[in-house]
Parts: structure tokens; C-alpha cells; sequence
């Protein structure tokens, strides 16, 4: 996939494009795309490569969870109840997947390795809203933490 071949589907200026794949890739791709006339929110990215999955219990942790660095965010509480850590959702944190790393929580993933639904876990309390939407919704009473958004403070079993 190319911006020239992009060019060549005559692609609409305010179309939505959905990335996944190694970082050069997308990187190479979201500027070709922001220079073809995309909104730079209409660019989603996902970076889907060699990156190592956290998986606890099996991967030692090397840093205790604790708040994240940086001003407070302004946005709705996150709670991880297992961590015993506790923090306002904010920037520079996307999904509630990166909140999670940046506080050192051990969480599973595998999205970015292309396995998919791998970081479901339960949500204990609150809501969330998914950007982007997951193609396959995960069980009742469960979030997909990789693309998974706290709209009201909210209890992760994490």
C-alpha cells in the first residue's frame, strides 16, 4: 500500500482511514494521507507488529504500578483494583490500554502482535465508550481495554 495507489482510488478528502501495521509503515502512510488532504482525525492508527504482549504472572514486572507521570488528566477517575492505583484519565494516554502501561499495571494484550481480544477484562464499575468500535464486542460485563475510553469514572479489574 502506497499514497500513489491511494491517489489512484480517488480517495474522498474527508474520508475515514484505518491503519494497522509496523510504525515506519504508518507513519510513511498518515503523512502521505495528511498531505492527500485527510483531517489528521480521520487518521487511526494501530500499531501491528514485533512488539512483546505483558502477560502477569509469566513476565516479571520490574517497576511497582503506580501514578502516572506528569500532571493529573483531566477526565473521569480510573481505578484499577488490583493495582490498588487510582488516577484521572488524561493526555497523552488514548485508551484505557496505555493509561494502564503508563502506570505500570500489568495487563495482557495482543492486539498489537494480531491477536485479538487478548486484554478483555472486567469491568467492575462505570462506563466506557470505543474508539475505535471493536469488530467483535467482548462478553457482558467486560471491556476491550486496547480501544476502550472511561466516559464516567470507572473500576478495571486490573
Amino acid at each position: 500500500m502506497s499514497i500513489e495507489a491511494i491517489r489512484g482510488l480517488g480517495l474522498p478528502s474527508d474520508a475515514q482511514a484505518y491503519l494497522c501495521g509496523p510504525a515506519s509503515f504508518m507513519d510513511q502512510l498518515s503523512a502521505g494521507l495528511a498531505t492527500y488532504g485527510l483531517e489528521s482525525a480521520h487518521i487511526h492508527t494501530e500499531t501491528f507488529g514485533a512488539a512483546a504482549a505483558l502477560t502477569p504472572g509469566i513476565a516479571a514486572v520490574s517497576v511497582p504500578p503506580h501514578i502516572p507521570a506528569g500532571p493529573p488528566g483531566p477526565g473521569p477517575e480510573v481505578q484499577f483494583a488490583r493495582s490498588a492505583i487510582s488516577a484521572p484519565w488524561g493526555p497523552p494516554s488514548e485508551s484505557l490500554l496505555e493509561f494502564a502501561e503508563a502506570c505500570d499495571v500489568p495487563t495482557r494484550w495482543s492486539c498489537r502482535t494480531g491477536v485479538c481480544h487478548n486484554c478483555e477484562t472486567a469491568l467492575l464499575a462505570g462506563a466506557v465508550r470505543y474508539d475505535p468500535q471493536p469488530l467483535e464486542p467482548p462478553a457482558q460485563g467486560n471491556i476491550l481495554i486496547c480501544c476502550a475510553q472511561p466516559t464516567e469514572a470507572v473500576v478495571v479489574d486490573l
